[in-house]
């Protein structure tokens, strides 16, 4: 018999718990399928430049389409056609049709209004052709 099974044993009965590591956040998000072309979100970049917080970009999971996990992607909830529950499709969950306003929009353009030179301001900044 192996001393692993007691020690296991012990570690529960102890209160303590055995789990695996979660899954990390990708560094590197690449999200497909705009009519523009694929845009490429690093999220070292956005978190140093703009100070970001994970909680402005993902808001808490609705009780209606509970989280499935904790690093989910937008587009397990939002779909290219907003699909019931769900009130709000994969671009508006980003920006409105005409990017003038919306999540990723109004982060750039609060960043611009502080001087920020490298902020993407057109389309093609961050939506590029494969």
């Amino acid at each position: 018999m192996s001393l692993l099974g007691p020690i296991v044993l012990t570690a529960l009965c102890a209160g303590g718990t055995l789990s695996a590591q979660g899954p990390k956040e990708p560094d590197t998000t690449v999200m497909t399928g705009a009519p523009l072309g694929a845009v490429t979100f690093t999220h070292k970049a956005h978190a140093k430049a703009y100070g970001a917080k994970c909680d402005g970009c993902h808001h808490p999971s609705k009780p209606e389409k509970a989280l499935k996990s904790e690093h989910q992607k937008c587009g397990d909830c939002h779909a290219k056609v907003a699909a019931a529950p769900m009130k709000t499709k994969l671009q508006a969950a980003f920006h409105d049709p005409m990017a003038k306003k919306g999540t990723c929009i109004d982060c750039h353009a609060q960043a611009a209004a502080k001087g920020n030179k490298k902020v993407p301001a057109k389309c093609a900044d961050c939506h590029k052709k494969a």
